[in-house]
């Protein structure tokens, strides 16, 4: 039978090539700032978090870890949450992910106030810090998944490089503005100072939560709890069968759909993945060691160790440049040259290596913001490859999992290589960028034996 979709969504459809039919204007806007706050929140984070452990008084290595047991929550929970999003659907989770952001965030300036303020010492201050900062991992995994499965599920194969490029870019935008409000954030007054960012993002957090709550729609579980086919959660026709955007659905999703039955659960290593998790998580940690000798590599080359406090402007300055380049990846060069999954991944890590080379011999911060941003092009092409690498390689209704399984990669990057990537930049500078470049280079040589062909991966099932 043939199902028609529905005019109303269908005359809302974006202008971008990324776009789907049957995702409106407004919808694609409140998922765009679902992702955008909680990456914002996170750079601005990032942005000051050198200057606060240098103000502390403790070792670097020590800031790197306190986010470690958030990364590792988030690569067990992110999965559990995916498969939720599938039962519970999408705006439980997208709600669950925001109240954790906003819990954690609170909780994180608090700890770090009461630290700068002599109230508590150092010690204590990370191990508090490092507790609120897993609610994140723990609550705040609930939302990426469920705005990627919602998208993913509802675009044509050959359409959904460029339209999980334009989700990955609700981060990019986020990760631009972040940095750039960071220093204008931390307030002078009643002792706030450089933790005014927590406070400020979770404010903006807790009004997009409130607009989520109001103008997206009660959607309706899907696997197990109903037996039709897996269409957007958001439907303006609540409880309706229909399927705005399946027009790319395999023949077997929609009858395994409709008889009710439950896609098998996804594992990391199985031989559809394999490939794009292994690229996914070796060129993540190299992703996650750039991020994280960045900040101190900026306070050491312009000599703001003994001035923390000034140095959340440059380290902004230098993360939001690079944040720019991703968005040129992402928004520009993708959809632009038609990128498949394969041709991303691999161009992208050449790319990122480049720009690893040019950050380490870096000394001045125009150089260095340059090097960060050629490694941050690189990085933002090969993110979307990866995780749309991973979504083409499974059925549609397996696009839940298959998301949790690119958020779980994704954390995993995060749970020691920043520390491992700043211990050894401590010793010495290039011990921690040439352990980036080996990576990237492994990346490049697995990946171009093993990464599926863009025609093959591409190309539309009956």
């Amino acid at each position: 039978m043939t199902k028609t979709p529905h005019k109303s969504d269908s005359s809302q459809a974006l202008t971008s090539p990324a776009a789907v039919k049957a995702i409106s204007n407004g919808r694609m806007a409140l998922l765009f700032m679902v992702m955008l706050v909680t990456a914002a929140g996170n750079t601005a984070m990032q942005s000051v978090m050198p200057s606060i452990g240098t103000a502390l008084k403790v070792n670097d290595v020590w800031i790197s870890l306190a986010y470690s047991w958030s990364a590792l929550l988030w690569v067990v929970c992110a999965p559990m949450w995916a498969r939720k999003s599938d039962q519970r659907g999408r705006k439980a989770m997208m709600t669950l992910g925001l109240t954790g952001f906003v819990v954690s965030m609170t909780l994180c300036g608090a700890a770090l106030w009461a630290g700068l303020s002599g109230y508590i010492t150092a010690f204590w201050t990370l191990i508090a810090f490092a507790a609120a900062r897993s609610l994140f991992g723990w609550f705040g995994s609930a939302a990426p998944p469920a705005v990627q499965a919602y998208v993913a599920s509802r675009t044509a194969r050959s359409e959904r490089t460029n339209a999980l490029s334009l989700i990955a870019s609700s981060f990019g935008v986020g990760t631009v503005i972040g940095p750039a409000l960071a220093p204008l954030m931390v307030l002078p007054f009643l002792d706030i100072g450089l933790t005014g960012p927590f406070i400020c993002f979770a404010l903006l957090a807790i009004v997009v939560l409130v607009l989520l709550r109001l103008r997206l729609p009660n959607d309706e579980p899907q696997f197990p709890a109903r037996g039709r086919t897996y269409d957007a959660p958001y439907s303006t026709g609540s409880g309706s069968d229909h399927s705005d955007g399946d027009d790319g659905d395999d023949e077997s999703d929609q009858q395994s759909a409709e008889a009710g039955v439950e896609p098998a659960r996804l594992k990391w290593f199985e031989p559809r993945l394999r490939p794009w998790v292994i690229a996914g998580l070796l060129g993540g940690h190299a992703q996650a060691m750039v991020l994280g000798i960045s900040g101190f590599l900026v306070l050491d080359r312009l000599g703001l160790r003994e001035t923390p406090a000034e140095g959340a402007g440059p380290v902004g300055l230098v993360l939001m440049a690079g944040a720019l380049a991703t968005l040129l990846a992402q928004w520009g060069l993708i959809p632009r040259f038609n990128l498949g999954p394969r041709a991303a991944t691999l161009w992208g890590i050449i790319i990122a290596a480049v720009g690893v080379l040019a950050l380490g011999g870096a000394q001045q911060l125009h150089t260095i913001a340059l090097g960060y941003s050629i490694a941050s092009l690189g990085f933002g092409l090969f993110r979307p490859g990866t995780t749309a690498g991973t979504s083409l390689a499974v059925s549609r209704a397996e696009q839940g999992q298959a998301s949790g399984v690119v958020a779980s990669v994704a954390g995993a990057s995060f749970i020691y290589a920043p520390a491992l990537g700043v211990w050894l930049y401590n010793i010495d500078d290039w011990l921690g960028f040439g352990l980036i470049f080996a990576l990237c280079l492994i990346v490049l040589a697995i990946g171009a034996r093993t990464l599926q062909a863009d025609a093959d991966l591409t190309e539309e099932k009956p």
